[in-house]
């Protein structure tokens, strides 16, 4: 009893960011600056699309930069790309500001890499509390490693769907054995699916399987109530094996953050392995906070209303219904 109203409560937490996860999938922008000759850079401004309409984000250059002629266009099934080319001057990048107007009114991020003459390419990270990279002197290794880290963490926690997901293997597996399990099959599940999409191997148009992700939470939150009856499936009795092959699933969802990032084939394995490394911590960080709430109701012994119990299921399955409906129907647009 004191756990369910633990899952009511953060059910409520989860709902309360839905009505913005409905709007927005956490998808990253990507810049790259590559440069061709000295003070001389191909730039690349790639930034994603929400159901036909890209992100509301402008590009704002130093005023000593110079741009060619006017930004060539590219679009794409999720993303749209401006090439340009662009002189810096003698003094190259140094000591250069690029500002993205508007990206402090959304909740994605900016990754920037920069492709120089001589040396390693090095990595940059714009946020909306951030909305701008300035070229000093970087630590390029951790700079990049923090940034595809952060991508994984920040895509999870703003995942709106794929965190009722796991809500949904909270209520359905019984105990910490089952529950560990349970989570574990999840977690190999899409850490599978995640490489396979990433490195090309695996290509899953972006709008069915987000319709498909939202139809696996409808289909969760189904067996749930089945369990609440006192019904047997195989899914009850085997969450892992379920929890295994939605994992596969969502992992894909996962790996269209980073494909639309378009990162050349060299930067792809430490940013998958970063990216992955970020989705785990996330996903940990949501499971222990779920877990640390049911621990605290059950030590203040709260109970919950009977009519209540079935809430966390009810409303779970609801917006998941809901999500799905949209999405079925943005195939066709």
């Amino acid at each position: 009893m004191k756990r369910k109203l633990a899952l009511v409560l953060l059910a409520a937490m989860i709902l309360a960011a839905a009505s913005e996860a409905l709007a927005h999938e956490v998808r990253p922008a990507y810049l790259e600056l590559k440069e061709t000759s000295p003070g001389r850079y191909q730039v690349a401004w790639r930034t994603p699309l929400y159901y036909g309409r890209r992100l509301p984000v402008r590009l704002e250059f130093p005023e000593r930069w110079n741009t060619e002629g006017e930004p060539k266009e590219q679009v794409f099934s999720d993303s749209m790309v401006e090439r340009r080319v662009v002189e810096t001057g003698p003094d190259g990048l140094a000591g250069g500001r690029i500002r993205f107007a508007g990206l402090e009114f959304t909740i994605t991020d900016v990754l920037v890499r920069v492709i120089p003459l001589e040396g390693s390419p090095w990595t940059l990270m714009a946020r909306p509390n951030r909305p701008q990279v300035e070229f000093k002197e970087v630590r390029r290794g951790f700079d990049a490693a923090r940034a595809y880290l952060m991508l994984g963490v920040r895509h999870i926690l703003f995942g709106i769907d794929h965190l009722l997901f796991v809500f949904g293997l909270l209520l359905l597996a019984r105990g910490f054995g089952p529950l560990l399990k349970t989570i574990t099959a999840f977690t190999v599940g899409h850490s599978i699916s995640l490489a396979l999409a990433t490195l090309g191997f695996v290509n899953v148009p972006s709008k069915p399987l987000s319709a498909a992700i939202a139809l696996s939470i409808v289909f969760l939150a189904a067996e749930l109530i089945r369990a609440r009856r006192g019904e047997l499936s195989f899914t009850i009795r085997n969450p892992w094996v379920v929890s295994f092959g939605f994992g596969i699933l969502h992992g894909l969802g996962f790996a269209g953050a980073l494909v639309a990032l378009g990162l050349p084939r060299p930067a792809i394995p430490l940013a998958l392995f970063l990216f992955n490394v970020g989705v785990e911590i996330g996903q940990l960080l949501f499971i222990f906070v779920a877990l640390a709430l049911i621990e605290s109701f059950r030590r203040l012994e709260l109970t919950l209303p009977a009519m209540a119990r079935p809430v966390p299921v009810y409303a779970m399955g609801s917006i998941a219904a809901f999500w799905f409906v949209g999405r079925f129907v943005a195939m066709f647009y």
